[in-house]
């Protein structure tokens, strides 16, 4: 599990280093964002999750319920945070899909300060560079373009255009100082 780009296995790894969760857990957080990307199904989900029992990565606890049936609830192991890791720290690939972007975006919450800063700068550089190569291509196309191409050429622009402004907000809000916080065992509270 070392390729950079975002597997189902590396994505519930992320969720499970987040916390424990059952299948149907993940599933119905991933349908809750299916529209942004993709929800799979429970029969690529249940593989995926027992690919990650067989290789040590998660464990199982089955809990018993009076008139329903069980609750299988996962878990990361020590091993399956270095896997996580190691992922994590590996770069992007530049032709990684919007999905695979934002999924890695879901799991920030894995990545260092300096590593998450230097994600979201990669892929502003990425962004720039097409929204570069939208515009070159839209000018040298500006007399022979139907409609249906400008408009698909205007939308990419648009999109482009968004989340290069999105990049900007939020590189900019992470290089901020925090407000005053409180360190409480791994997490960061706010007092303010």
């Amino acid at each position: 599990m070392t390729t950079a780009t975002v597997s189902s296995r590396h994505f519930i790894l992320g969720l499970l280093a987040q916390k424990p969760m059952s299948g149907y857990d993940i599933k119905h957080f991933l349908k809750s964002l299916g529209w942004l990307i993709g929800s799979p199904s429970f029969g690529s989900l249940y593989p995926a999750l027992h690919t990650l029992l067989r290789g040590n990565l998660v464990t199982v606890k089955v809990l018993l319920r009076e008139g329903k049936p069980s609750r299988k609830i996962y878990s990361i192991t020590e091993a399956g945070r270095e896997a996580l890791t190691e992922w994590i720290n590996q770069p992007a690939k530049s032709s990684a899909p919007l999905k695979a972007f934002v999924m890695r975006l879901i799991l920030a919450d894995n990545f260092s300060p300096i590593g998450l800063t230097a994600y979201l700068q990669q892929r502003r550089a990425q962004v720039a560079a097409h929204h570069a190569s939208l515009e070159k291509t839209g000018g040298a196309m500006d007399e022979e373009i139907n409609l249906g191409q400008r408009l698909a050429l205007d939308y990419g622009l648009a999109l482009a255009f968004a989340e290069l402004a999105w990049l900007d907000s939020t590189l900019n809000r992470l290089s901020q100082p925090l407000p005053e916080e409180v360190v409480q065992g791994d997490s960061v509270t706010s007092i303010v």
